[in-house]
């Protein structure tokens, strides 16, 4: 494939298969789910002849007829169209390029090479390969690679960047290219790049994650001045954002002027979260109240938060009958963060034997955090003989350059039940692995730039 030039094949491809593209309406329902398409083998092709002005368009159309499920499909009509000269059309290299990044699972390295094969890729196709590559586990260096190569960038090319930091979990580095777009433009406003609110939303969760209550602001203050609406996403992302940076009246003032008919899980969903997050645990159990007349349906992360919520302020009954309504009035299955919050609320206030019957039954397999904090509430509460179940399943999780807090914590629990033998065994293996314990951190922000302190 590499080297050859497919845009001389004068091999065109069988006017039966892709006139079935054009007659048919519908023809992805002719692909069985799980087998691939028929064109990975197509018969003998016919004599030369003139120009089809159909056949470009027929593979368009296939193309875009994909549904996600046909996750081999974009493969093998790769495949099939290097052998046809429909390849050298941009409708139909933009088609299939789109196919790959709508894939399941995209795959970086074929859409990468399939990009290299075109020879004049325009701004429509440089985007489509940056949005893939955003989505996949390629590294952010072939995305940031990518965007610098492009000649003339465009919304969707800083927004696709953007989304591909926030992906990697690089939000200050999403933040710091925003600020590069805002401030390296001209001044001329009809040639500047102004943010839609679709990008509005992914710099509002980069604020989010970064803790970055100032420029929430500024975003917040830039969509009342263009009069965008603030009680769809936009609204959602704004209330997230506050609520996470902690800057609650904020959160509840943006909240306040969505109109009630419009609020919806996700505006309800982040006031809760954030109140429990900050300690107000009682303000979001009565949100969590307000809500349900509503008519709004919770979903896991509401409950998610209203279960942590009790858990901050120990209310051990309302968590039970919160984690009761979840399952039998709404019908959700409880996941291991459900789960957690209901072992961690039992823990705090001593009830292990609670708390361990919990883990015992769960329908999920507990995570090395569950354990931890179980332990932790052993060791607190001076509880070495139920704390003793768990010693070794949670020994076998951990992984010594990641958790070398858990063999100090296991280290702790048999110094407190008096097996000295044990505490030397640990305190050897945490030598052999070369396992230490992270230093404790915190991280002040002073214009916008934040700064570790150990």
């Amino acid at each position: 494939m590499v080297g050859w030039q497919p845009w001389r094949s004068h091999r065109r491809p069988p006017r039966r298969l892709l006139l079935l593209g054009v007659r048919l309406r519908h023809p992805a329902r002719l692909l069985p789910s799980r087998s691939p398409l028929p064109l990975q083998t197509p018969p003998p092709p016919p004599p030369p002849r003139s120009p089809d002005p159909f056949d470009p368009h027929a593979a368009v159309f296939l193309l875009k007829s994909l549904s996600p499920r046909h996750s081999h499909s974009p493969r093998f009509l790769h495949a099939f169209l290097l052998k046809t000269s429909l390849l050298s059309h941009p409708h139909v290299a933009s088609a299939l390029l789109h196919s790959y990044s709508l894939s399941p699972s995209p795959s970086p390295s074929l859409a990468r090479l399939l990009f290299d094969e075109i020879p004049r890729p325009n701004l429509v196709l440089f985007n489509t390969l940056l949005s893939s590559l955003s989505r996949s586990s390629a590294p952010l260096s072939s995305a940031l690679s990518l965007f610098h190569s492009i000649p003339h960038k465009d919304l969707v090319s800083w927004s696709a960047l953007l989304s591909a930091c926030l992906a990697r979990s690089r939000p200050a580095l999403a933040l710091s290219l925003f600020r590069r777009m805002m401030t390296s433009q001209t001044r001329s406003l009809s040639a500047r790049l102004l943010p839609d609110p679709q990008m509005l939303v992914t710099v509002l969760s980069a604020c989010a994650a970064a803790s970055s209550p100032s420029l929430s602001r500024s975003v917040h203050a830039y969509a009342e001045r263009r009069g965008m609406d603030t009680g769809s996403h936009l609204g959602t992302a704004l209330v997230d954002s506050y609520a996470k940076s902690g800057f609650l009246k904020s959160a509840f003032r943006v909240f306040d002027r969505v109109p009630p008919a419009r609020r919806n899980v996700m505006h309800w969903t982040a006031m809760i979260c954030g109140l429990a997050a900050h300690g107000h645990g009682r303000e979001a159990i009565a949100f969590f109240d307000d809500m349900r007349p509503s008519g709004v349906r919770p979903n896991e992360i509401t409950f998610t938060g209203v279960l942590n919520a009790c858990c901050q302020i120990g209310l051990i009954d309302e968590g039970r009958r919160f984690f009761a309504v979840m399952a039998e009035e709404y019908g959700i299955e409880p996941g291991i963060h459900h789960y957690g919050c209901m072992v961690d609320l039992f823990a705090k206030a001593g009830r292990l034997e609670e708390a361990y019957a919990i883990i015992k039954n769960m329908r999920v397999e507990p995570n090395i955090v569950l354990w931890t904090s179980f332990l932790a509430a052993c060791k607190k509460h001076k509880n070495f003989e139920i704390a003793e179940e768990g010693i070794e399943t949670v020994m076998s999780m951990a992984v010594p350059d990641e958790d070398g807090g858990v063999y100090t914590l296991v280290s702790d629990l048999y110094a407190l039940g008096g097996r000295w033998d044990d505490v030397g065994r640990v305190r050897k293996l945490m030598d052999e692995s070369r396992v230490r314990k992270s230093r404790g951190s915190s991280f002040i922000a002073v214009d916008e730039c934040r700064s570790s302190v150990n």
